[in-house]
């Protein structure tokens, strides 16, 4: 007997990299689903806080229930639909699988991810050359052995992975924002010289459709400008 599959109704915001990461899993798994734009430049409405008393983006609905927070919200989506994006857990692969990419996308967060708005909010040439370096050398140290397989995608997938679904919202900021003078274009040259197997990974990445699609780089840009940039 064939299970129906669950009615999902996803409430986002298209400027969020947070939501973001949902739309890139559903993109993947070709999913249908409800979408509600919640306007995060106001306060919540009390419906919406109804759905998600933190008020945060994204929430979704999966028939009568609600899960929120982005990594719980994607890694349910991945587990729901089975896919290239992850193995399950009873699979001999799974757990290893599963873990390495938990390690990765914990390591990305923690070392590039960590250093975008310290490096947009820097005042000095010095202060951003520190942190230039910083993020540099630990993207070699620690995420470049991590991608000497990918292929171009983590693990060796030439699909996206749960990885990417959890890295990518972010990923595609840092490789656009150059062009909008929130990162030093030196930062992308830098990691281009001394970190390939990193580059070409965050390159295909950042050009990947469930990656680009809702993402609007001018205008990311502009609101970040206004709510991070050094005055």
């Amino acid at each position: 007997m064939a299970v129906a599959t669950p009615k999902l109704k996803l409430y986002t915001n298209h400027g969020c990299p947070w939501a973001h990461r949902a739309h890139i899993a559903l993109s993947e798994l070709k999913v249908p689903f409800e979408e509600e734009i919640i306007d995060l430049s106001v306060p919540r409405t009390e419906a919406y806080l109804q759905v998600n008393p933190r008020g945060l983006v994204p929430s979704l609905a999966v028939d009568d229930q609600i899960i929120t927070e982005s990594a719980v919200v994607s890694a349910f989506l991945a587990d729901a639909f089975p896919s290239h994006l992850v193995p399950a857990s009873s699979d001999a692969s799974g757990p290893l699988t599963r873990a390495r990419i938990a390690f990765f996308v914990d390591t990305f967060m923690s070392k590039v991810h960590s250093s975008l708005f310290p490096l947009i909010q820097s005042k000095t040439d010095e202060e951003r050359s520190a942190i230039i370096k910083k993020t540099t050398d630990a993207v070699v140290k620690e995420l470049e052995p991590l991608l000497a397989d990918a292929g171009p995608f983590f693990g060796g997938s030439d699909k996206l992975t749960l990885a990417e679904v959890l890295t990518g919202s972010f990923v595609i900021r840092l490789w656009t924002w150059p062009k909008y003078g929130l990162v030093p274009q030196s930062l992308i040259d830098e990691l281009s010289t001394r970190a390939p197997n990193f580059s070409r990974w965050a390159e295909a990445t950042a050009t990947h459709p469930s990656v680009s699609g809702i993402f609007d780089a001018e205008a990311t840009a502009l609101r970040t400008k206004q709510r991070y940039g050094n005055k």
